[in-house]
């Protein structure tokens, strides 16, 4: 069953290449225009429209959030496919975008742990030390 999910993710990634294919010709471009992120879209609809409508077993749902843990390096992957040779020698746009997005990304996160000092988690309780409730027989 966990084949049904690697179904799904290849239906969900050949779609969203044709669709990015098909974005980057309206667009003028002669690339693939977002077409992992269309298939990650595409696969996250599929797979909440089949759970609501009982279509996903516990193996194909394995099988799709096997293959959506991977996701990062896949897009890692298809990125070192790009020419970043020729990006750099186009100028510098490339560059400023790289270093200012790593910088704001840092800055932000260090605002948002300044900002927020919130009380630590309660610690857990091992699953042996907790007692399991008795239901009343005519309750719920």
């Amino acid at each position: 069953m966990i084949i049904y999910g690697v179904a799904l993710l290849a239906i969900c990634t050949l779609a969203g290449v044709i669709l990015g294919d098909f974005l980057g010709v309206l667009l003028g471009v002669k690339s693939n225009v977002g077409g992992v992120g269309i298939a990650m879209i595409l696969l996250i609809c599929a797979r909440l429209y089949m759970q609501r409508n009982g279509g996903m077993s516990k193996e194909c749902e394995f099988g799709v959030g096997f293959w959506g843990a991977l996701y990062i390096p896949i897009v890692v992957a298809m990125a070192a496919q790009q020419n970043v040779v020729t990006a750099l020698h186009g100028g510098p746009v490339a560059l400023i975008a790289a270093v200012g997005s790593v910088l704001v990304c840092g800055l932000t996160i260090a605002l948002i742990s300044r900002m927020h000092r919130g009380e630590p988690l309660p610690q857990e309780l091992p699953a042996a030390a907790v007692e399991p409730v008795a239901v009343p027989a005519g309750g719920r």
